[in-house]
């Protein structure tokens, strides 16, 4: 018995290994949700992410995971970003799908870490060794373009081909064959800021130290009502309650001018009144 309950322990602790760390949200440019089990929520900083994850973004929003073997991946904004299967064991495996959106993988070059990673791009799938790359899927197209590296990219029924020089980029348009070409470095540094944080977003990240609050309401079901609303667009509200008071707030906020943004974003949803910006959480 002492043999077989070692085992059904070894096993639990091997599975939950391989689950480990798969990855976690270091930053969030609000609106973004998670979806989980059927379920949907406010995405927030410190997020770990799971198998089956989907991560959506709403207008000039922004996500950036830190993967488990240390890589990164960034989200511009109407994104729909799937982890379709993920371990970690000694070399650690990823699927990942991008259904909608702008994306950008970068491997970190210290981490001494295996991994055999692969991105999909709705038509397009890139296999990955160690690089930086950008892609974006949009209604018309799928793109992939190498930044540093070297990747493996093809699309179903065509020839799978090897980008190996930086700012070769592959596209397959909805109806034609896809084609590689070299792109414009100044196109590129456009393309790069739809994945980068933005100047003017509602960003979140872990070290936040601003909060926004939208209201304060005298009667909890008003604050409940609000909190809901608020939620379901995309922010991780929260009520505090002090004597007969419910603030409902979104905390973790990166600075005052990112509370800003969204005081500014949030103001056109019913219940909020007379947003205000605070330091400290």
């Amino acid at each position: 018995m002492k043999i077989k309950a070692l085992g059904v322990l070894l096993a639990l602790i091997a599975a939950t290994a391989a689950r480990a760390e798969l990855g976690t949200v270091e930053a969030v440019q609000y609106p973004a949700w998670l979806e989980r089990g059927g379920a949907s929520v406010p995405l927030v900083p410190g997020t770990r992410i799971q198998p089956k994850d989907q991560l959506r973004t709403g207008g000039n929003a922004r996500v950036r995971i830190k993967m488990g073997e240390g890589s990164a991946v960034k989200l511009g904004e109407n994104a729909r970003f799937v982890v379709e299967v993920a371990e970690d064991r000694n070399i650690f495996r990823a699927s990942l799908a991008v259904l909608a959106g702008a994306f950008r993988f970068t491997t970190d070059r210290l981490a001494n870490r295996g991994r055999d990673v692969s991105i999909r791009a709705k038509s397009v799938t890139v296999g990955i060794r160690g690089t930086d790359l950008w892609g974006k899927s949009s209604g018309d197209r799928d793109l992939v373009c190498l930044l540093e590296g070297r990747i493996s990219v093809g699309a179903e029924g065509h020839p799978q081909v090897t980008l190996d020089q930086p700012l070769d980029f592959y596209q397959k348009p909805r109806d034609a064959a896809p084609s590689v070409a070299k792109v414009d470095p100044k196109q590129l540094e456009e393309w790069a800021k739809e994945t980068e944080l933005s100047a003017d977003g509602a960003g979140a990240s872990l070290q936040g130290r601003w909060r926004m609050v939208a209201a304060v309401k005298g009667q909890r079901d008003a604050a409940l009502a609000l909190n809901r609303r608020l939620r379901a667009a995309g922010y991780p509200s929260e009520i505090l309650q002090k004597d007969k008071y419910f603030t409902v707030q979104v905390a973790r906020l990166a600075g005052e001018k990112e509370a800003r943004a969204l005081m500014a974003a949030v103001r056109g949803i019913e219940g909020v009144e007379l947003p205000t910006v605070h330091e400290g959480n």
